[in-house]
């Protein structure tokens, strides 16, 4: 009769618990769901995606600086004045040829006593006696309004060495960028497989948990009928139902718990968070093999380490940084055309109409001096590539350490699953013992809860074993650099 009232009673509950707990809403998702979630929706991966498209378009821009370039320039230009090369008439003396000396004679006024040429009393200057007369107004310009335009193309022919090097810089930010982009979805996988993992180790721990409810409220009522016929005390039931409420108190821990993960895991994949997330994998990671021997190639790793090929990429930037600053101090060459006109044009005359013609040359400009300005940003730049360098080997370093200190916990997951499972056998044969005791009246009820207490513990070990392999297996990845996803 007691039994069959424990029973219903922990049907009952159990209904009731699930039923709050798992609402009809609740949605399943896989792991490889929840990845793609996240890798779909998350900012900062769009930001980096946006980083390539941009890097992208600057490897364009530098390419098109071996092209010739095409510009066109347009004026206008108002002006208050008339231009007027003369201030007044302009008087300019006449010549004739003198058959006797074959040249030409300047019309001068000659005295006839003396012989000589005449002059001006004021100036000092020779009188003529004819002059060519070019008016003041023949030499007036109307240039109130002007337009003007040029079309010009310039042709780079060497600069140093500048463009090659910009065009190499841009390559490298790209594949910078998308190794960075590579680096950032590797360590949100992890997040997303941490969160999940959770998730998944939160729902056997509330399962265990309400286990453990049922079997110390199960001892709670065999106590309660056994202080009723008087062969417990009044003390064995308080001590029990405090057992029974430190279980509940636990049982609400892992359900505030649960929550707030499935709320974690929602938020990484982009899903509001109040979506009710259930995980595929509710059995757990089941994996009770040996790990098989791993041999681990260093040179592989950090080859295939996504946050050292952008270090690598940020050196090689680096050195065709320092190409740019040895660019500075070279001569460099361009070929210029243009084609200018303007009105008023004054290729034929002085015309109120459009005219113009075209120009070709080149240019050539040879730093000379300036006090070593070019020379030490060039040290400078070699400077940061001796720095670059020096981190990535003090990264690789790391890198060896911590595939290393990987390694070593996957191997050490598999053994504490291993101890674990030994424990869970051991903990379930001594709560069957304690309880048999227990009804044979040999065990107390101190020595049946702390059974129980040591069956939660070595249940709850195994659990967080299990959640460990699958971890530990999914870190040793990431370090390797082959996390697949």
């Amino acid at each position: 009769m007691l039994c069959i009232k424990a029973t219903k009673r922990i049907c009952l509950y159990i209904g009731v618990l699930l039923a709050g707990v798992v609402p009809a809403a609740a949605q399943v998702y896989s792991l490889d769901s929840c990845r793609n979630m996240a890798i779909r929706t998350n900012k900062g991966l769009k930001m980096a995606d946006h980083a390539i498209e941009g890097a992208g378009y600057a490897r364009k821009a530098a390419y098109a600086a071996y092209l010739p370039g095409i510009d066109f320039t347009g004026m206008y230009m108002y002006n208050q004045n008339k231009i007027q090369l003369l201030g007044e008439d302009a008087k300019l003396p006449t010549m004739k040829f003198n058959p006797a000396t074959g040249k030409y004679d300047y019309n001068i006024l000659v005295n006839p006593a003396t012989g000589q040429p005449v002059t001006d009393p004021k100036t000092g200057s020779v009188i003529p006696t004819e002059v060519a007369v070019i008016p003041k107004e023949a030499m007036s310009y109307d240039v109130h309004n002007v337009f003007g335009g040029a079309v010009t193309l310039t042709q780079p022919v060497y600069m140093g060495g500048a463009l090659r090097a910009m065009n190499e810089i841009t390559k490298y930010a790209e594949e910078m960028a998308r190794s960075s982009r590579n680096a950032a979805v590797q360590e949100l996988v992890y997040a997303v497989d941490e969160a999940y993992w959770t998730v998944v180790s939160l729902e056997n721990k509330r399962k265990l948990a309400v286990s453990f409810v049922n079997l110390v409220d199960t001892l709670r009522h065999n106590v309660d009928e056994m202080v009723r016929v008087g062969v417990a005390t009044k003390s064995d039931a308080l001590k029990v139902q405090v057992r029974y409420n430190e279980a509940e108190l636990a049982l609400t821990k892992v359900d505030n718990g649960l929550s707030l993960s499935r709320m974690a895991l929602a938020q990484l994949c982009g899903l509001p968070i109040d979506t009710q997330m259930m995980p595929e994998d509710v059995g757990l990671y089941q994996e009770s093999k040996k790990p098989r021997a791993m041999n681990i190639d260093m040179e592989e790793v950090y080859a295939s380490r996504q946050d050292l090929e952008t270090m690598r990429h940020g050196i090689k930037l680096s050195e065709q940084n320092a190409r740019l600053s040895k660019a500075a101090m070279l001569p460099k060459v361009a070929i210029v055309g243009m084609y200018a006109f303007s009105n008023p044009n004054v290729i034929d005359g002085f015309e109120k109409r459009f005219g113009g013609g075209f120009s070709v040359g080149a240019t050539v400009t040879v730093p000379l001096w300036h006090w070593g300005l070019n020379y030490n940003k060039y040290r400078v730049a070699k400077s940061q590539t001796k720095v670059q360098e020096l981190l990535l080997a003090d990264a690789e370093d790391k890198v060896e350490l911590q595939v290393k200190q990987a390694r070593f916990r996957y191997e050490e997951a598999f053994k504490t699953y291993d101890m674990t499972v030994v424990n869970e056998t051991n903990a379930d044969e001594n709560l069957r013992q304690a309880q048999l005791g227990f009804h044979e009246g040999v065990l107390t009820t101190e020595d049946v809860i702390a059974a129980q207490t040591a069956w939660l513990s070595a249940h709850s070990e195994k659990i967080d074993a299990e959640i460990g392999i699958a971890l530990c297996r999914v870190y040793l990845a990431k370090v390797l650099g082959n996390l697949e996803y």
